[in-house]
């Protein structure tokens, strides 16, 4: 597996829905990643917790049950982390003007749903370029 500054390229996915846990879980193997998957916001920022800036790729639906996308998201600015810099979000929900204006606002890759596994690599492929130095 490919490494960055010395470690494992990681990615954490943040979805509820199975299906589209195992697309991410897939693509995201595919180009080299170690994933680990939150079934929602707060067991994603359990998991942000815990591994801090070690993820590479932080792939977040906005719409969970519990802590939603942009309360992570919110979240990862009130500590600073640099994986704010690494997030693409997807979401089913992209006529909500509450979403939209959010997303226009950090500037961050999203994926509308559903996607396709071509959609899902194009996307983790800019979302590294616009990660990188």
């Amino acid at each position: 597996m490919a490494k960055v500054n010395g470690h494992k390229k990681r990615s954490l996915v943040v979805e509820d829905e199975p299906s589209i846990a195992r697309m991410c879980l897939r693509a995201l193997g595919t180009e080299g990643f170690e994933v680990d998957i939150a079934v929602d916001g707060k067991a994603g920022q359990a998991r942000l917790c815990n591994d801090g800036d070690m993820y590479d790729l932080c792939l977040i639906d906005i719409r969970t049950p519990g802590m939603n996308g942009i309360e992570l998201y919110q979240y990862l600015e009130e500590i600073g982390s640099e994986t704010i810099n690494r997030v693409i979000f997807t979401t089913g929900d992209v006529v909500n003007d509450e979403i939209k204006t959010f997303l226009e606002e950090t500037g961050r890759p999203f994926l509308p749903k559903p996607f396709t596994l071509d959609e899902l690599r194009s996307v983790i492929k800019m979302a590294r370029a616009l990660a990188s130095p």
